[in-house]
């Protein structure tokens, strides 16, 4: 890819003054000289010419960062490249049903998708996506930002398929963490309860154990804070949609379901889905998967015990968007499954959770793992809402769009598009002074994504074959266990049958081709631990004796200083 220090010839414009506007004020503060930032733009007008006047229909789910696009980035794309841009901003649930019907219908609903890599298994099998890496060499090349620079976009491993080729391109990221009340956590007198209680300190949870030690002390001993009641945990359990992103965003291979490999697990995923060469093989034990095995009925066991215990009575009949501003109320010691998108609505000065000086009385750290957790597991979840063009888009339609998704993710843009949604792309934007000046501010998030850990969280994966139709399964399955009609294992057995049943449709379709859905047959249990064994991997896991281990912690300000501070180093492409 081309550096950013690139010198891209354009002549002077009369349209330039419209450039300079946006970049004198807007555009700040950005990684680029004002003077590269012009270049750039003027070379989006310039590709921009043979689409004038058209009216482009892009769209994305609703969080801060695609407000801002829709807003103010998508004017700002029209005033210079006289392109006209509807950004639409809808439900996640219905983007993914929208990019459905277009892939079913080959009928074109939307010119350009920000949806997230979660797709990309489905991306790659279903042979519908333009495959960026080869659209940005070949018909894309004239409409491809010379200054682009795909090696700066942090979470390209994520949207890449086993062919080793790029189908999409990061536009906003976000981590479920850890997040907790510092203040409390560094109080003396709690401290020295904590540890004569439990043996070890009061600190950021490296295991379950510990999380599930803090959990009842908050709960249970310190029981008040300031004459509130509080709690030491806080989760959501409403049989509705979300409840299944809260289990396929990574819950299993944070309690130690599946194998190591980064981004997901190989041979089985996160999801517990074992896959062969590039091929879905089975999700049941039984067929070799592992959404049912030991360490995935563990991780529900414990979701459910927590809430029960440890979280405010509501929260079992909470969804997703209710449950999340619930800890900036003030009575949550922590929380262990805490998505950054949250973070800008957690520093607005007056909140409980805010100091007098802006600082925030809370910490987000890296989560704690499960009994059944080995190193080198992933050991969370990372969304990446990614910019997709559709084969059944036209082709001039296809260009003016791809130009304005390149924009909204331009090196002259992102600096302060990260700023406003403070969801990181770009390696350039994450080590920029300005976020150092600003981290004393943001709880810990600017420390977790310049640290080596910020690797282990990652999307969804190769293979899931078909995310839309697998994803559906789990807010069912796992509801009837959250409330109590399944036992955690029936609820399992039960998702793991439903995830077989479609992968089996899949297969005698024979709709993905090569690469789709191959049933492992049915072996008994035992068979696929020796398998394991003899293979040296890891799932499906026997059940283990002691699902407790001793609580470990680690010192919040340890932890941190423990994190190089400089940015890695990366040869520039010519």
């Amino acid at each position: 890819m081309i550096a950013a220090s690139v010198s891209i010839a354009a002549p002077a414009r009369a349209d330039d003054a419209t450039a300079q506007k946006w970049i004198d004020g807007e555009f700040q503060p950005s990684t680029l000289s004002k003077a590269d930032q012009l270049k750039e733009m003027q070379w989006y007008a310039k590709a921009a010419e043979p689409f004038k006047g058209m009216e482009i229909n892009v769209v994305s789910e609703t969080i801060t960062t695609h407000e801002y696009e829709s807003k103010t980035l998508a004017k700002a794309f029209t005033e210079i490249t006289g392109i006209k841009i509807k950004h639409d901003i809808i439900q996640e649930g219905d983007v993914v049903e929208k990019l459905q019907t277009q892939m079913q219908s080959g009928k074109n609903v939307y010119d350009g998708w920000i949806n997230d890599s979660d797709l990309i298994g489905t991306h790659f099998r279903y042979g519908q996506t333009i495959v960026l890496s080869d659209y940005m060499k070949g018909e894309g090349k004239d409409v491809t930002d010379p200054m682009l620079d795909v090696d700066d976009f942090i979470g390209k491993s994520f949207t890449t398929a086993p062919d080793g080729k790029l189908y999409q391109l990061p536009d906003q990221q976000f981590a479920n963490l850890y997040w907790f009340r510092y203040d409390w956590f560094t109080n003396p007198e709690y401290k020295s309860k904590f540890k004569a209680k439990y043996g070890y300190e009061l600190g950021v949870p490296v295991n379950w154990s510990a999380y599930e030690d803090i959990a009842e002390f908050f709960t249970n001993d310190i029981k008040e804070i300031n004459g509130v009641k509080v709690y030491g945990h806080m989760d959501y359990g409403k049989k509705d949609p979300s409840l299944g992103w809260r289990f396929t965003d990574a819950w299993l291979s944070m309690a130690g379901n599946g194998d190591k490999g980064i981004p997901n697990g190989l041979p089985v995923d996160e999801w517990g889905i074992r896959m062969e060469g590039c091929r879905p093989v089975g999700s049941s034990v039984e067929r070799g998967g592992d959404t049912n095995g030991p360490a995935a009925v563990y991780s529900i066991v414990k979701y459910l015990d927590w809430m029960k215990k440890y979280a405010p009575p509501q929260a079992q009949g909470m969804t997703f968007s209710e449950a999340g501003p619930v800890p900036a109320q003030g009575n949550i010691a922590q929380q262990i499954f805490w998505y950054t998108a949250f973070t800008s609505d957690m520093v607005k000065p007056g909140l409980p959770v805010v100091n007098a000086d802006g600082t925030p009385k809370w910490r987000m750290a890296p989560s704690p793992h499960g009994a059944y957790w080995k190193e080198g597991m992933k050991l969370g979840y990372q969304d990446a809402g990614s910019v997709t063009l559709l084969k059944s888009t036209p082709t001039d339609r296809r260009k003016a769009a791809w130009l304005y998704l390149q924009f909204i993710n331009s090196k002259t843009v992102s600096l302060k598009k990260s700023h406003v949604g403070l969801t990181f792309t770009r390696e350039s934007d994450i080590w920029d002074k300005s976020f150092t000046e600003r981290a004393p501010k943001l709880g810990g998030l600017i420390e977790f994504y310049r640290s080596p850990a910020r690797v282990q969280w990652t999307p969804t994966g190769n293979n899931v074959p078909d995310y839309p139709k697998l994803a559906q399964l789990w807010w069912q399955n796992i509801g009837d266990a959250s409330s109590g009609t399944k036992t955690p294992q029936q609820a399992m057995d039960s998702l793991a049958a439903a995830q077989d049943s479609v992968l089996e449709r899949l297969e005698k379709s024979g709709v993905q081709g090569a690469c789709g859905p191959k049933l492992n047959k049915k072996e008994t249990a035992e068979f696929w631990y020796a398998k394991a064994e003899k293979d040296g991997t890891i799932a499906p896991q026997r059940k283990l004796a002691n699902e407790k281990p001793k609580g470990e912690t680690i010192d919040y300000d340890t932890l941190i200083k423990s994190w190089p501070a400089t940015p890695p180093k990366r040869a520039e492409a010519k």
